[in-house]
């Protein structure tokens, strides 16, 4: 009896290909691409795997009888490189291994949950990288358990910074390819960061700073320790100045802190105040949806400064939910910080947040040359009021 169309052998199937030597697909096709070539003769040359772990056994646990070699080439975890991140230091970012047949494949593991919680932002350059490293030497196959959402994150970012596409472009274009691709709302979020950020990680801009204290505030809601690390470091602290290190020209700059009204000891660096969106009333959270508008930072509006936590924030640090804030020097009241939030008098709700009050403090102005205690004469002023600065 002759076969029908229902009897034909179906093809094997293939990931997709996105651009030229760019697949992405889900853990078979991995496995398709670490045991033998693609359906179509492609040799994958790299695979990136973005799954909730970065071990190999995740392959051979999924498919038990499956044997797959690896030889670990590097691991690298957080805070090694001494960089700023709202990663904890010690967690694992990135395993980097070669396995398949004869050791013929360079995989980088990085171990992601698909989840909107999780911080994907911090690993995104590293895969962008390796992406394109791999292209350049083969093919790459970019992957996670089903092909849906944390693969289809890193292609996205991928295109947005190649292509210098917005998310909204960037993403239509892959649903061109499969439709069924969709990144969970937290990555979304996290892509339109990046596009913000001039598609690259700036953990110096006030949006990053942002996200790392809305992590924060998710760790410690679950009961994660908050370690002493994601403390900003004292900017009332002077750093010595090298007499032999030209300064640079951000070094330079015309700066602004916050000093105690009563002893004038620095207590904030404009760089340590995050910005918020003004909300009416209880039912504002804006500051948790950046989509809805531009973030606020119009401080005469507001009757209280917003900061990241600071090391001389002792009661934070000693695991308080909630407390007054003093100055580390003479002990005046400068504010209150709750875990769980704050509303601002613009009707904003800031979680979490570190609070200093405006009237407790004065604003000045100095150039960064030895840090926030520098030697330069400081323009003298209440805030709004300011003095013509003098270095001499």
């Amino acid at each position: 009896m002759a076969a029908t169309s229902g009897d034909a052998p179906v093809p094997p199937a293939m990931p997709d290909l996105v651009r030229d030597h760019l697949y992405f697909g889900g853990i078979n096709d991995a496995i398709a691409a670490l045991t033998a070539s693609l359906p179509d003769g492609t040799d994958i040359t790299h695979v990136l795997s973005v799954v909730s772990s970065a071990s190999i056994s995740f392959f051979t646990d999924y498919r038990p009888g499956l044997s797959l070699p690896a030889e670990e080439v590097r691991r690298v975890v957080a805070g090694e490189d001494g960089a700023p991140s709202a990663v904890a230091p010690g967690r694992l970012m990135r395993v980097v291994e070669r396995t398949g047949e004869g050791l013929r494949v360079t995989r980088m593991a990085v171990p992601l949950r698909d989840t909107e919680e999780e911080n994907l932002l911090d690993h995104l350059e590293p895969c962008l990288d390796f992406i394109d490293e791999g292209r350049k030497a083969g093919s790459v196959l970019v992957h996670c358990f089903a092909g849906v959402s944390r693969s289809a994150t890193i292609i996205t970012a991928y295109l947005m910074r190649t292509e210098q596409k917005s998310l909204d472009e960037a993403l239509e274009s892959l649903k061109e390819i499969n439709e069924s691709v969709c990144p969970n709302d937290g990555f979304l979020d996290q892509l339109k960061l990046f596009e913000e950020m001039g598609f690259k990680i700036d953990t110096s801009s006030p949006l990053y700073r942002r996200f790392r204290l809305k992590l924060l505030g998710q760790s410690y809601k679950v009961g994660e320790k908050i370690g002493n690390h994601v403390f900003e470091d004292d900017p009332g602290v002077a750093r010595q100045p090298n007499p032999n290190q030209e300064l640079s020209g951000k070094e330079k700059t015309l700066k602004t802190a916050y000093r105690c009204k009563k002893c004038r000891r620095i207590v904030a660096a404009q760089d340590n105040v995050i910005g918020h969106t003004p909300g009416e009333g209880n039912s504002s959270f804006a500051w948790h949806d950046k989509r809805k508008g531009h973030t606020h930072n119009k401080e005469q509006d507001c009757s209280s400064l917003y900061v990241e936590p600071l090391k001389w924030m002792t009661p934070v640090e000693d695991g308080a939910l909630e407390g007054k804030l003093s100055c580390i020097h003479c002990g005046a009241r400068l504010g209150y910080f709750n875990w769980s939030g704050i509303q601002c008098n613009c009707g904003s709700w800031i979680t979490p947040a570190f609070q200093i009050s405006k009237s407790k403090v004065d604003g000045i102005h100095e150039c960064g040359v030895v840090g926030w205690s520098g030697v330069e004469r400081l323009a003298r002023g209440r805030m709004g009021e300011w003095n013509e600065l003098v270095v001499e």
